[in-house]
């Protein structure tokens, strides 16, 4: 791919990112008029995805016929498909609901750093579920993370335009479920998507399926009566369904371009949307920028391109050593 197209990936990906975690936090804290129920606006976001799914599968297949074919297959006639990616379903549905717990008690920018802790446990499931291993470097750079979210939250960032009452330690308790979700969740999806080549587009709609009975379970369960008496959209304004089009959209847009980009790129996104999120919240939330917070804001930074630094190939350099004896040995003959 060009470097131009690549430039496009990793502005829209950074875009996202930082947008999200900004208007969630404004629908939550600033925003005048009444508070929105945050399981429908997961619910609504399954939803979405669903039909952006079935969109995407409908132009690899061709044709409708096709699509009919392969969600009857798939779909209808694999109810252990579905269980199997009910898993997944669960613990998103957990992680999307975490987010606005904790982006109502806590700053962007501060939930944007802390956030990344998503690295170190997803790498320790990857090495648990999918046997891989990391590197030292990579080692290095999660202890690196870690450390710099110690110094984020260990006298977090204050916002002096927020207009309700927060809990720093709920927030914080809100994003260690949250990563601990995201991490366990993508690996688990990600051996289930190469254990079969079944197409991407009808693993998302198997798990979708999935996550809109789950989600709409938990809007009932939660806050069933208040949603019978006012309504599933009260509180809905346009930045409220803005930030259900970015959680749709982003995930599925960002789950395409990823695959033509490469870890440093993601790395420089991820610190890109840590900036633009702390510029963000100093003007319209006004944070308080602390020496603590810029300090664990540059090693959380750093970590992640460490961590996106490509593994270093050594099994060419015996070889290597092994051809040019050869070929001494063939020139003292």
């Amino acid at each position: 791919m060009g470097v131009m197209f690549k430039v496009y990936c990793l502005s829209v990906m950074t875009l996202v990112a930082a947008t999200y975690t900004v208007v969630l936090r404004y629908t939550r804290t600033v925003s005048s008029t009444a508070m929105y129920f945050s399981t429908t606006a997961v619910c609504i976001t399954e939803v979405i995805k669903l039909f952006l799914s079935l969109g995407m599968l409908t132009k690899e297949t061709g044709s409708f016929g096709r699509l009919k074919a392969s969600i009857v297959e798939h779909v209808f006639w694999s109810p252990k498909e579905l269980l199997k990616l009910s898993v997944p379903s669960v613990v998103y549905a957990v992680q999307n609901n975490m987010a606005f717990v904790a982006l109502s008690n806590l700053d962007a920018a501060v939930y944007q750093v802390t956030y990344q802790l998503k690295i170190p446990c997803t790498a320790l499931c990857m090495v648990l579920m999918l046997n891989r291993s990391l590197s030292r470097l990579q080692w290095f750079s999660v202890f690196m993370l870690c450390l710099g979210v110690t110094l984020v939250q260990w006298k977090p960032a204050e916002a002096t335009k927020v207009q309700v009452e927060q809990n720093p330690f709920l927030g914080f308790m809100a994003i260690a479920v949250a990563v601990l979700c995201s991490g366990f969740a993508g690996v688990y999806f990600e051996k289930v998507l190469k254990s079969s080549d079944t197409s991407l587009w009808v693993r998302n709609i198997q798990m979708y399926l999935s996550g809109i009975v789950v989600t709409l379970a938990g809007v009932y369960m939660t806050e069933g009566a208040q949603v019978v008496e006012k309504g599933f959209f009260y509180g809905y304004t346009p930045w409220v369904c803005f930030v259900v089009f970015l959680a749709s959209v982003g995930g599925l847009y960002t789950s395409v371009v990823v695959k033509y980009t490469d870890n440093i790129m993601k790395g420089f996104s991820a610190a890109a949307a840590i900036v633009l999120s702390t510029v963000a919240s100093v003007t319209l939330f006004g944070l308080q920028i602390t020496a603590t917070f810029a300090c664990g804001a540059m090693l959380v930074c750093v970590s992640i391109y460490l961590y996106g630094l490509p593994k270093q190939d050594t099994t060419k350099l015996p070889r290597a050593d092994t051809d040019k004896e050869a070929r001494q040995k063939l020139i003292t003959v």
